[in-house]
């Protein structure tokens, strides 16, 4: 029976160091596969085929890795090196897996539906925590773990790991007390009033009706902006 997992073709390469830059231009990207009592094998892979296969695949995506040709044996991405403006792959790490060990990884936590506390309250969404990490066979990794912030109606309100379903084939390692969300109240500004007196009491304008000074009309930060603080 023909895998229904994504493939991906790769081919055995003996330039290492600076030399990849080379490999790059020419549209491959640098890899290594490793793997448990397995000796790493530097390989090149497709660029592109590479950066579209991530763009459709989850962070826990079995992949069929084909080496020259080769029977295909199930890997995962581990790890990829982008370059610092551009963003793109420079360099990617491929875990091949045996299908009857246990992995432990990350898995992202998504959050669906619509909280009264936020939408009703003004309130602001809270995510303490992203992902959990989890346990589980490779061909049982999740590739996300969703929950319902609808019965986020209160500011009192919140969402605790143990309240996720998580799969029975699947063992979970992060503490299910970790909230997972909460809605906090809007911040209120304390606005200060000034009132404005309209006269000083007991103040005697000189002849001339001229202000006295550091009465009315001498106030700091007036018209020429002196005593403005230096931001």
């Amino acid at each position: 029976m023909a895998s229904s997992r994504p493939s991906l073709a790769a081919a055995h390469r003996d330039i290492t160091g600076k030399a990849v830059a080379h490999l790059r231009k020419a549209g491959k990207l640098p890899a290594v596969v490793y793997g448990h009592g397995v000796a790493s094998t530097n390989v090149t892979v497709d660029a592109h085929e590479f950066e579209q296969l991530r763009r459709r695949s989850g962070p826990n995506t079995l992949i069929d890795l084909t080496v020259d040709g080769r029977k295909p044996d199930p890997v995962l991405v581990s790890d990829v090196q982008l370059h610092r403006v551009t963003q793109r792959p420079l360099h990617a790490d491929l875990f091949l897996v045996r299908m009857t060990e246990e992995l432990t990884v990350d898995v992202p936590l998504v959050a669906f539906g619509e909280s009264e506390a936020v939408n009703t309250h003004g309130g602001t969404l809270l995510h303490p925590i992203e992902h959990v990490r989890v346990k589980a066979l490779p061909d049982h990794l999740p590739q996300s773990m969703q929950y319902d912030i609808s019965t986020l109606a209160t500011f009192d309100d919140v969402i605790r790991l143990r309240e996720l379903e998580i799969p029975a084939d699947v063992t979970l390692l992060t503490d299910p007390e970790e909230i997972v969300a909460k809605v906090i109240p809007p911040r209120v500004e304390e606005v200060e009033v000034v009132v404005a007196a309209e006269g000083i009491e007991g103040a005697e304008a000189p002849e001339g009706g001229e202000a006295p000074e550091g009465g009315e009309g001498a106030t700091s930060g007036g018209g020429s902006g002196e005593g403005s603080t230096e931001g």
